[in-house]
C-alpha cells in the first residue's frame, strides 16, 4: 500500500466517485487513478466501491471505513510535514481558513494584515462558504482553521473555540413604517418581506422557530449567504433585512436604518475550529490569538486535550466574550 494509492482514493471519493474529475485534481491520467484503486482493492483482499459496469456507484461499508483511516493517515503525515517546516523555517508556511463572507468581509481583515505584518512569509488562502461547505473543506483536510457560527454538529471530528457573541440587526430604508415603532417587535416584523441569510433557516435558533413559538410565520422574500447582496435587495425596497450587526456599516450604510433586535433573537457565538490532532505551528497560535486575546497557548492547548464540544465549551464558560 502506498500513500499516492490513498491520496488517490480520498480525491475519488471528494469528486463525487467521479474518477475523471479526480485524475484533473490529481493532475494525472484516468486510467492510471483506475489502476492504483484497483491494485489498492488487490492488496487489501476486498472491494472498496460497488460498480455498475465501469462506474463507480457508492463506497462499500468497508470501503468508508478505509477512507476513515486513509483521511487520518494523510492528515498525520501533513502534520509531520508541518513539524520538519517548523523546524527549517519558524516564520514560513501557509494557513488556509474557512470561513462566512460576514467574518471574511466585516472580522478578519484587520486581523489578517496585523497577522501579515508579523509573518510575512505565511501565505494566507480564504475559503468563503456555508457551514456546510466549511464542513466539508474541513473533513477533506483542505483547510487549518474554520470560522463560522453555530452547526457544531458538522464538525464532529473538530476543536471548537469560541471567539466572540453577536446580535442580529435589522436593516430598512429611510421611511421604512418600523423606523417609526418605539420597540421592534416579531409581529410587526411579520407584516413584512423578510431578507436574511440562507443559514437563518436551520438550527435550533433558527427564524422559523423564532417565529412558530411566537405563533408566526416569517414572509421570507429572498435568502443570501452575502450581507452585502442582502443590504442591497433592502435598498431596492423588496424588505427588511436580518444581518449580523457587524455587518452594518455605519458610514457606507448610512443610507440605511439599523433597528435593534437583541430583544426579539437570540445571542449567537462565532467560534474558530482545527481537526484534533493537528500540529499547531507557532505563527497558527499566533493567529488564534490575534482572532481571540482569550486564546493564549495554553488556553488552546488545555482545549485540544478536552474530547468533546460541551467540555471545551464548559472551559471557556467563565471568560466575557466580546459582543460585535
Amino acid at each position: 500500500m502506498k500513500l499516492h494509492q490513498l491520496r488517490y482514493l480520498l480525491a475519488v471519493v471528494e469528486n463525487g466517485l467521479n474518477i475523471t474529475a479526480a485524475a484533473q485534481r490529481l493532475h494525472t491520467s484516468q486510467p492510471g487513478v483506475s489502476k492504483q484503486l484497483k491494485l489498492l482493492e488487490d492488496e487489501l483482499g476486498f472491494h472498496l466501491f460497488m460498480r455498475e459496469g465501469r462506474a463507480l456507484t457508492r463506497l462499500t461499508p468497508i470501503g468508508e471505513q478505509v477512507v476513515v483511516h486513509a483521511q487520518r493517515v494523510l492528515g498525520e503525515i501533513k502534520s509531520i510535514k508541518r513539524l520538519s517546516e517548523d523546524l527549517r523555517n519558524e516564520a514560513g508556511g501557509t494557513l488556509s481558513i474557512g470561513t462566512t463572507h460576514t467574518q471574511a468581509r466585516y472580522v478578519l481583515p484587520e486581523v489578517i494584515r496585523s497577522f501579515r505584518e508579523h509573518y510575512p512569509g505565511v501565505q494566507l488562502h480564504l475559503h468563503q462558504g456555508t457551514s456546510e461547505q466549511i464542513a466539508a473543506l474541513m473533513e477533506r483536510d483542505q483547510i487549518d482553521f474554520a470560522i463560522a457560527t453555530g452547526s457544531h454538529e458538522l464538525f464532529p471530528d473538530t476543536t471548537l473555540l469560541p471567539l466572540y457573541r453577536w446580535h442580529r440587526t435589522v436593516a430598512v430604508p429611510h421611511g421604512h413604517p418600523l423606523t417609526r415603532e418605539k420597540k421592534l417587535s416579531l409581529k410587526s416584523l411579520a407584516r413584512y418581506p423578510i431578507i436574511t441569510y440562507s443559514f437563518s433557516f436551520t438550527g435550533p435558533s433558527s427564524l422559523n422557530q423564532i417565529f412558530a413559538a411566537a405563533g408566526l410565520e416569517p414572509n421570507v422574500a429572498l435568502t443570501a449567504r452575502d450581507a452585502d447582496v442582502i443590504k442591497t435587495y433592502v435598498r431596492l425596497g423588496m424588505g427588511v433585512g436580518i444581518v449580523a450587526t457587524v455587518a452594518i456599516e455605519p458610514d457606507a450604510d448610512s443610507d440605511l436604518v439599523a433597528l435593534d433586535a437583541a430583544h426579539i433573537f437570540p445571542v449567537h457565538t462565532t467560534w474558530v475550529g482545527f481537526r484534533r490532532g493537528t500540529l499547531l505551528r507557532k505563527y497558527m497560535y499566533e493567529f488564534l490569538q490575534a482572532l481571540g486575546g482569550h486564546l493564549d497557548r495554553r488556553s488552546v492547548d488545555r482545549a485540544r486535550e478536552l474530547p468533546t464540544h460541551g467540555e471545551v465549551a464548559h472551559y471557556f464558560a467563565g471568560i466575557e466574550l466580546p459582543m460585535r
